[in-house]
């Protein structure tokens, strides 16, 4: 019996505010960090990494509730979590004095995602594959077991999520194939932060147009005439094949959206990103309808599966846009893959900041040749920053996520920057 002996934190901040990196209309100086926690156990083998993002002091209270499942991991049998990880988030969310402080959200919520992260990291490391591999090698009954079907059922019953896998299931191999020789459709933000000046953005669009990527974003809400201007270089640029959509980061209220997004209609967004709050299902709703045929995208903000699950039911999202560490963890993930295949909507994830595109391509590989079985209208969010920082960084060609082939879930950090990027005595921040 392989036993789990320790959950270490670490507080990983990295200063990306001093060039304005990340910066939107909501978060005008962010610095990208990571609360980060090791798995250990007490046999020769691999550890288990994972994290959740924040751009900064959100570590303070992240790391507190990492630290807070401790007694419920250390001491456990480490081969018995991992053969049945749909217990081990049982385990985790459904403990009942933790899941006082959401129920499944919030800060409790993501500090079981970056565990459960780390034990799929640990048991992609095992198995000596990378993790998208790991999951769509399972069988369409093991992934089914995976999954918390509790406040979904109305929308998803578990034997109709089995019948879509099932459905998936003969092209498996070939969509591997695909996957392997081509990689993944990519779209990148680099060019589009709030705070770049217009040079920047005109440089950033060139080169990504011949880096091969087809689809860029653009950050909008903070001035209606810096976002007109803005967004009038980047087609000018781009020309009109190259998708550019925008991210509004939850800036406006629903008639403010409207008034917004119809004034950069003229530039043919494919897009709307987080138009309002990302609890108001029915605004989005709302929006939706009323500045179609632009599509409106979310999800990086959304607490759990239910909400995506409403928002689905509602037609308030023409895009799914899920985030490796804002829900708890592969698990819920899988829950939110399998509700948009039901309801037919193109999962486009979330990515960016510190190590999120590390993780989530594997999700995005997973509902490819497991789930959705489809990459059209399917990209996923890339952004040039940190990537060194990772064991196994992504890697991009021709504005294509290539499949990693290193073991794991690509959520492990060298030992070096975890060193110097350590809050507050690393040797970047003293």
């Amino acid at each position: 019996m392989s036993q789990i002996t320790a959950l270490d934190t670490f507080d990983l901040r990295f200063p990306t505010s001093r060039m304005l990196d990340g910066s939107d209309a909501m978060n005008p100086d962010p610095d990208y960090s990571a609360a980060y926690v090791i798995v250990r156990t007490d046999d020769d083998g691999p550890d288990g990494h994972g994290f959740v993002f924040t751009i900064g002091r959100g570590n303070d209270v992240q790391v507190a509730a990492i630290d807070a499942l401790r007694p419920l991991l250390v001491g456990a049998d480490a081969d018995a979590l991992l053969a049945d990880m749909g217990s081990a988030w049982r385990r985790l969310v459904h403990d009942s004095q933790l899941r006082w402080l959401g129920p499944e959200k919030g800060v409790m919520h993501m500090a079981i995602g970056a565990v459960l992260n780390a034990l799929w990291d640990l048991a992609a490391k095992r198995a000596g594959v990378p993790l998208w591999r790991l999951l769509s090698g399972l069988s369409p009954e093991q992934i089914v077991d995976l999954v918390d079907f509790r406040y979904l059922t109305d929308a998803l019953e578990p034997a109709e999520a089995l019948q879509l896998l099932r459905a998936a299931e003969p092209g498996r191999e070939e969509r591997t194939a695909d996957l392997v020789a081509h990689g993944y459709p990519a779209y990148t933000t680099t060019p589009g932060w709030l705070g770049y000046d217009d040079a920047k953005l005109a440089r950033l669009t060139r080169e990504a147009v011949e880096a091969g990527f087809t689809q860029i974003k653009l950050k909008v809400g903070g001035d209606l005439a810096d976002d007109v201007r803005r967004l009038g270089i980047a087609r000018e640029i781009a020309g009109p094949d190259i998708r550019i959509a925008i991210d509004a980061n939850q800036r406006w209220d629903v008639d403010e959206a409207v008034r917004w997004v119809k004034e950069l209609a003229p530039f043919d967004p494919w897009w709307v990103e987080e138009p309002t709050s990302p609890d108001d299902v029915l605004g989005h709703a709302a929006i939706a309808q009323r500045i179609a045929p632009v599509r409106v995208a979310t999800g990086e903000h959304v607490a759990n599966r239910v909400v995506f699950k409403q928002l689905l039911q509602a037609g308030a999202t023409q895009i799914v846009q899920i985030d490796a560490t804002r829900v708890a963890g592969v698990n819920e993930n899988l829950a939110i893959l399998l509700l948009a295949a039901k309801f037919g909507v193109p999962v486009c994830p979330h990515a960016g900041g510190v190590g999120l595109c590390e993780v989530v391509q594997h999700l995005a590989m997973v509902d490819y040749v497991a789930v959705s079985g489809s990459t059209e209208n399917r990209v996923l969010e890339y952004v040039d920053h940190l990537h060194e920082h990772f064991a196994d960084p992504v890697r991009i060609e021709n504005g294509r996520y290539l499949a990693p082939e290193r073991p794991g879930a690509g959520t492990e950090i060298i030992a070096p920057s975890l060193v110097a990027h350590r809050f507050p005595d690393g040797e970047v921040w003293s």
